[in-house]
């Protein structure tokens, strides 16, 4: 299939810049000549842009059109990001003042750079395999992590903290959009799994031990400490009485006793979430057959890597008050466990995908059951 539609939607997706800056103006103006201006260009641009990307038959699969606005609104959440930094100015001004105050905190602040980069990115090369009719599971599935991460935040930290009580009718927009992802997540995990190896290779090679496998215990031997911290970074927010939790805060994070919730909420949900997680993962590692481990990762990978981008970002900048922010002489410590944390599962998901033969079972075995 010609990538014509593959390009259609990036060039519609920059076409994003311009509506911004044109209807902010057209807010600020006030006039009926910037209406007229906005709206013919805006018409413009969405046609020279539909007639680009319809030039050949696009995908028949629905989720090219999903993600085709998604790459729209990323490049929208950039913008948004760059705007509050004072990096940019006059484009999504009118949002900015009239949005919920959700969007204005640093959590939602680093939301907005992880939708316009990384999501971005992830759009364009699902879009690029839906085009060229390749498979698209295993990048779709890391998506499905860092949205579901993202969501589950977001909405909980929307609902509690100090801005619990102002929500704005954008909310329920947000919702559709929720609502919408929901449905891809389910149509990506519909998708046939690809093996990067002939299963019949399995029953011909036996499964080597834990320790012929040095990369593997490396792993194990991470995912106990890991489980430990997830854990006791709950603990920290559930206001555990521990003097090592109260320094913890007070010497490392104090991000997590942020008054807008979202730390608090990243925290709990990343105890429920990574904690069951590092338990199955152990068991995947040590005994063979276990198909479902380059999904899990995957997923999971996906989730922290959002988490913990958002979590460094927010500890960090100059939106969370001073009093929040990690000490300066902290930083290299806090950024050295927060990266190390992120990193690794990161190579195990790679691992698992890569070279997925230990977690395979021999077609013999799958007849018999």
């Amino acid at each position: 299939m010609s990538a014509s539609a593959g390009t259609g939607v990036f060039v519609l997706s920059l076409m994003s810049i311009p509506i911004c800056y044109l209807f902010n103006s057209l807010v600020y103006n006030n006039s009926a000549e910037a209406f007229f201006f906005a709206g013919c260009s805006t018409v413009l641009i969405l046609v020279i842009s539909a007639r680009f990307m319809l030039k050949k038959k696009t995908p028949g699969d629905p989720l090219f059109y999903v993600y085709a606005l998604y790459a729209f609104l990323s490049v929208v959440n950039l913008i948004i990001g760059l705007e509050q930094d004072n990096i940019i100015d006059g484009f999504v001004t009118f949002y900015l003042k009239e949005a919920n105050p959700h969007i204005n905190t640093a959590h939602g602040h680093m939301i907005s750079y992880w939708d316009g980069c990384v999501h971005y990115l992830m759009y364009l090369l699902m879009i690029a395999a839906i085009t060229w009719g390749d498979s698209y599971r295993a990048i779709g599935l890391y998506w499905v992590g860092s949205f579901l991460m993202r969501a589950i935040v977001y909405i909980l930290g929307n609902a509690v903290g100090k801005y619990g009580t102002q929500v704005s009718p954008l909310f329920i927009l947000h919702m559709l959009y929720i609502s919408v992802s929901v449905w891809a997540c389910f149509r990506i995990f519909s998708q046939p799994s690809a093996r990067d190896v002939q299963i019949t290779n399995i029953q011909e090679t036996p499964r080597a031990g834990l320790l012929h496998r040095p990369l593997d215990l490396l792993f194990i031997i991470y995912l106990i400490p890991a489980l430990a911290f997830c854990i006791f970074r709950g603990l920290v927010v559930l206001d555990c009485s521990s003097k090592w939790c109260q320094d913890y805060t007070q010497q490392y994070e104090p991000y997590l006793k942020d008054p807008s919730a979202y730390p608090k909420v990243q925290m709990l949900v990343s105890m429920l979430y990574s904690g069951p997680y590092y338990i199955i993962t152990l068991y995947g590692l040590l005994v063979p057959g276990c198909e479902w481990m380059p999904d899990l990762t995957l997923v999971h990978s996906g989730a922290l890597a959002q988490a913990q981008f958002s979590h460094i970002g927010a500890s960090l900048h100059t939106r969370t008050p001073f009093s929040y922010r990690v000490p300066a002489g902290i930083q290299p410590v806090f950024l050295l466990v927060n990266v190390l944390y992120t990193l690794v599962p990161q190579a195990l998901c790679y691992r698992c995908c890569t070279r997925p033969a230990f977690f395979l079972r021999p077609p013999l075995e799958k007849k018999k059951e």
